[in-house]
């Protein structure tokens, strides 16, 4: 399907209450996952209630947060397929305090060969997301390092995109690919997209390079780029092993501390 099939299709406003946020790199291994997962926690430790939607055919939000996802026989990929299956079916409590989980499977790899030729195919996820209105205030998308039809429906659900990019030579590779896809999809599906800010990750402030691609990194995307980065970190890369975000695993690490600070850059990013 072809962005010119989207014309025409009626849009569905999300209210203030739900603030949807797609983490979005078609480049792997700049800290999705990651992000995801401990901005969501940081934002569910203020009291807010948050959802984490893994829509990555990997599935490592759903592994790194829930216990035994195995043992669900459903997952998000059901929910897109068929329309009369809930949303909240597949809604688990995840290890995380106060965060609740979408999961999903590999089975999600099969969902754009399987949606080919629907004419709403990159609604689906957001025609999802209108079941739980009035029970979250933030949604967050995990999304695969591709721009197919999984990361279109992240692009066409949400209010805001957060682009996660690590300091490293290739950094901006792709990035064009990227802002021409967001900004296709707002002319044709979701006019009030927006693109929240750029979140430098794995950042290593000992060395030149680094400090050499966040001078370019700035010169890009200009007040776009947020004032805290994520350093590399043994700590962060550990947690998900043990089913948790960096707030209980490493509550005092360096880590914990610059997660905290974006997850409030976020929320201050959210309400202008």
């Amino acid at each position: 399907m072809g962005y010119k099939d989207l014309e025409g299709r009626a849009l569905l406003e999300y209210g203030e209450r739900l603030l949807i946020i797609a983490i979005t790199n078609q480049k792997g291994g700049v800290g999705k996952t990651t992000t995801s997962i401990n901005v969501a926690a940081a934002i569910a430790l203020m009291g807010k209630k948050v959802l984490l939607v893994d829509m990555d055919p990997q599935a490592h939000s759903t592994i790194s947060t829930v216990a035994n996802p195995e043992k669900y026989e459903k997952s998000l990929y059901d929910v897109l397929m068929n329309k009369n299956e809930r949303l909240e079916d597949i809604i688990v409590r995840s290890n995380i305090p106060g965060l609740d989980m979408a999961i999903t499977k590999i089975s999600m790899a099969k969902l754009e060969p399987s949606l080919s030729g629907e004419f709403d195919a990159h609604f689906r996820l957001k025609d999802a997301l209108e079941q739980i209105r009035g029970k979250y205030q933030y949604v967050f998308i995990d999304t695969p390092p591709t721009l197919g039809l999984i990361t279109l429906n992240a692009l066409v659900a949400s209010n805001y995109i957060l682009i996660p990019i690590q300091s490293s030579y290739l950094c901006l590779e792709g990035t064009d690919d990227l802002l021409e896809t967001i900004e296709k999809v707002k002319r044709i599906a979701n006019p009030q997209l927006k693109v929240m800010g750029v979140l430098i990750t794995l950042y290593d402030k000992r060395t030149n390079l680094a400090r050499d691609v966040v001078k370019r990194i700035r010169q890009v995307f200009g007040a776009k780029l947020f004032k805290t980065f994520i350093s590399k970190s043994v700590k962060l890369e550990e947690s998900p092993a043990y089913k948790e975000s960096i707030f209980t695993y490493a509550p005092g690490s360096i880590g914990a501390e610059q997660y905290r600070k974006v997850a409030e850059e976020i929320m201050s990013r959210a309400k202008n």
